[in-house]
């Protein structure tokens, strides 16, 4: 009778004991942290398993031959067996295609990467995806990997992803015809020396021609774009032309071009420099880092192994480096660029200072770019 009344009392107690452990916190916390890494695990197994199945990604990217060549090198090392077919062009081109086909009925597009403006035509069009779901591996999920966090262009928040935030010098020089300390002040591009030596990458369709006009319709206002354009721009909507133009010295100087389309002309050796930050400053942008889902992918197992590469660690350094911009990956070293005439928003000024200079969030897009651009159709023949 004693044993029987001792045994249970020692069964009460150990079990007593287990439930105990069991719902402490640091049970639980462990229990979570496993499950947790299974399941993005799991996720991310089925993800390329999928992907293989489908064996196919399209992908609309910015008009860099550079990024395509290195894009498809390194991808299709490391997932191979799916096909990447890459559109390489100016974003207004690949977002009206995508609108048009989708329209049609025609769904061909996984992925837009592109400039500012692009994507607020297909936002409105009803036509992209929330893109957190599509961020599977930790190192992309994880906020704390990210200067400011996970920023998005959207007002919404939940569509359009910006993965990069800089300053960059879009203002480029040929340096046999344009001293750079002529030009310190936007001011001095009115001077008469310059008419008809200045290039101009046309505002009125979107692009960094249009964010440029937009920032200085802000700061100079419209008297000041009136008398710029009295200054015989020559205006463009082929960046490669612009660039060529500059290079063989028919410009003394482009507005709007940056690193990634000039960057055969440096590698050839032309003169070709960018100009230093003139003394009214700069604004910030994401540059070509825009990153769009489009509505019911064909391929969505593609498009999340894509979009987890491409904001990986690996995948960001070579964006950067293929672009000449500067990514919001805390982990990959962007101090370089500073020599290109960019400079990385986390490496020189805070969150709040960043989104002050602020240059591409809807707001912004919908609201100063709109006004600014009904300006230049008024007075850019």
């Amino acid at each position: 009778m004693r044993l029987r009344r001792i045994f249970p009392a020692r069964c009460v107690l150990l079990l007593s004991f287990t439930l105990l452990l069991g719902s402490s916190p640091i049970g639980n916390s462990e229990a979570s942290a496993a499950e947790a890494k299974t399941s993005w695990q799991l996720n991310w197994e089925r993800t390329i398993e999928g992907a293989k199945k489908e064996g196919k990604l399209v992908a609309a990217i910015p008009a860099s031959a550079e990024l395509r060549q290195q894009i498809e090198a390194v991808f299709k090392s490391k997932f191979p067996g799916i096909e990447l077919e890459l559109f390489p062009g100016r974003g207004p081109a690949n977002a009206n295609r995508i609108l048009s086909e989708h329209r049609a009925g025609v769904r061909y597009f996984d992925l837009l990467i592109s400039g500012t403006s692009t994507p607020f035509g297909i936002l409105k069009g009803g036509i992209i995806e929330p893109f957190e779901p599509f961020m599977i591996l930790p190192e992309v999920s994880d906020p704390k990997n990210w200067y400011g966090g996970h920023i998005w262009i959207d007002n919404a928040k939940r569509f359009i992803y910006s993965f990069q935030a800089y300053q960059t010098e879009n203002m480029w020089y040929n340096t046999t015809v344009m001293n750079p300390e002529e030009v310190r002040s936007y001011d001095d591009l009115l001077h008469p020396k310059w008419k008809g030596k200045i290039g101009y990458l046309d505002p009125r369709t979107p692009g960094s021609g249009t964010s440029t006009w937009a920032f200085l319709w802000k700061i100079k206002h419209e008297e000041y774009l009136r008398k710029l354009a009295g200054q015989d721009l020559l205006l463009g909507r082929d960046q490669r032309q612009l660039a060529d133009s500059l290079a063989n010295g028919k410009l003394a100087v482009v507005v709007g071009l940056t690193y990634y389309t000039l960057l055969p002309h440096v590698k050839a050796g032309l003169p070709v420099k960018p100009l230093p930050e003139p003394k009214e400053g700069n604004y910030t942008t994401c540059g070509s880092g825009a990153f769009s889902i489009i509505q019911n992918p064909p391929h969505p197992n593609a498009a999340k192994l894509f979009v987890n590469w491409l904001l990986s660690k690996e995948g960001q350094e070579l964006y950067g480096k293929a672009m000449g911009q500067a990514t919001r990956r805390l982990d990959v070293e962007t101090k370089w660029l500073t020599a290109t005439g960019v400079k990385a928003a986390k490496d020189y000024m805070t969150v709040e200072e960043h989104f002050k200079l602020e240059n591409y969030g809807e707001d912004t897009v919908t609201e100063i770019w709109s006004r600014a651009t009904e300006f230049a159709e008024k007075v850019l023949k």
